[in-house]
């Protein structure tokens, strides 16, 4: 297969050479730049513009997928430039700040929480691609990228906010990069709120819920930011823990169901 050629998931050979959608790559760019001046950012020391940047490739990621199903211009070649442009935006990027930020004083044990980062990053990125088409897409398996990435930046946004020093709770820290890292190549579920139940007719207390959250959000916005993004970082083994007996009765249910089987083909 040439450059030029890619195969699609429906396994049609797609020519490059006739060219690509720009809309949809133009915003995956968009989200790639947004990673990369992140990144120029933490090198100038500007820790916390270089959060604000990396929510911004969040929400330029969140857009692009959309615009493309919208238009009906999905392609191999966008799906596989979005992976790419995920491992730097929501893996190189955020592994990058939280070094230069906090990590760099613990030496190699605060490098490799990085590179742990990064790698776990990858993996959970190659894993999606693989799964995509097997996996029930109202739910992610292990923790998605960009709420990862976006859960560092939070972290930097919350010490600048209340003007606490790096080195404030840098145990801390140090535990939150270990733990994110494992949440993201975990199999613990985290719904992907892309259940079309959520956008028709709900209880009237539903939207009065939503205003109010809007309101303290509003309030506190950095604070209620990274309070919502660590209650989602932790939604999937809370939902693992209560879900245990349900599961566990399951479980038991289809063994003795496959035992039973068993008896009735030996007796036959």
């Amino acid at each position: 297969m040439s450059d030029e050629t890619v195969e699609t998931a429906a396994g049609k050979k797609e020519n490059i050479k006739r060219g690509i959608y720009i809309l949809p790559n133009l915003i995956t760019a968009s989200s790639l730049f947004a990673g990369f001046y992140s990144m120029v950012a933490t090198l100038n020391g500007n820790y916390s513009t270089a959060a604000i940047w990396i929510f911004i490739s969040a929400v330029c990621d969140g857009l692009d997928g959309k615009v493309a199903r919208m238009t009906g211009t999905t392609s191999k070649f966008g799906v596989e430039f979005d992976s790419l442009a995920d491992l730097v935006a929501f893996g190189v990027t955020p592994a990058f700040l939280m070094y230069a930020w906090a990590l760099k004083p613990f030496g190699r044990l605060g490098w490799v929480a990085a590179f742990l980062f990064l790698v776990c990053a990858a993996l959970r990125l190659a894993r999606f691609n693989v799964q995509v088409d097997t996996v029930e897409s109202k739910r992610f398996v292990g923790l998605p990228t960009p709420a990862s990435a976006c859960m560092v930046a939070a972290t930097v946004m919350l010490f600048y906010h209340f003007n606490w020093p790096s080195s404030f709770k840098k145990l801390a820290i140090l535990g939150l990069i270990y733990l994110l890292a494992f949440l993201m190549v975990s199999n613990f579920r985290y719904h992907s709120f892309k259940d079309p139940a959520f956008i028709k007719r709900q209880p009237f207390g539903f939207l009065l819920l939503a205003v109010v959250l809007l309101i303290v959000v509003a309030a506190e916005p950095v604070v209620m930011t990274f309070a919502v993004l660590l209650l989602y970082a932790l939604s999937g083994p809370i939902d693992y823990i209560v879900t245990w007996p349900r599961r566990r009765r399951l479980e038991k249910a289809v063994h003795k169901g496959h035992e039973a089987l068993n008896r009735e083909g030996d007796a036959s």
